[in-house]
């Protein structure tokens, strides 16, 4: 079986994907958090599962905390956190991300950049969007804009989200 044969094989298997979403931000509550409300909607949308979801602010002890207590003690095979990638003094999701993960998905951050410079220019070099595994979770950190959290989910998450969940357990 060739990788396009196989890659198909995956994208077809319809089962849902079981997320967290983690909102970081100094500012969002749950009313006023539209991003968190996008990814959530996506995921269910395609008939995955978000199975929790939290809002922590922008401090790097209390992300980490979020991200070890879902990756540990959860059933979630996904980790998806919108918020606090940018070069702010306070935006440190980058920081704590890479510190967490294991296997760096390189091509995701690379990818987010790409695609954001075609709709906005040079200002897609401030984002830190990362991704990589821990252990057998998948962790994508993107920016907090409802407008990045729609291109990374739509371009990126989505179609591969089935795909990538699947290689981190094999």
């Amino acid at each position: 079986m060739g990788y396009e044969e196989h890659r198909q094989i995956v994208r077809d298997d319809h089962r849902p994907i079981r997320c967290a979403v983690i909102t970081v931000s100094d500012s969002r509550d749950e009313r006023s958090d539209k991003s968190g409300a996008f990814i959530r909607s996506a995921l269910n949308d395609r008939g995955h599962m978000v199975a929790d979801y939290r809002i922590v602010k922008d401090e790097a002890a209390l992300i980490k905390e979020a991200v070890e207590e879902v990756a540990g003690g959860s059933d979630c095979q996904a980790i998806l956190l919108n918020g606090g990638t940018g070069i702010a003094r306070r935006d440190v999701t980058y920081e704590v991300v890479s510190e967490l993960i294991d296997k760096r998905l390189d091509g995701f951050g690379e990818l987010f950049r790409f695609l954001s410079y075609e709709e906005i220019g040079a200002g897609a070099m401030l984002s830190r969007a990362v991704a990589g595994l821990r252990g057998d979770r998948l962790i994508v950190a993107m920016p907090g804009s409802t407008a990045a959290c729609r291109l990374a989910m739509e371009k990126l998450v989505l179609p591969e989200l089935t795909h990538l969940v699947w290689e981190a357990n094999r």
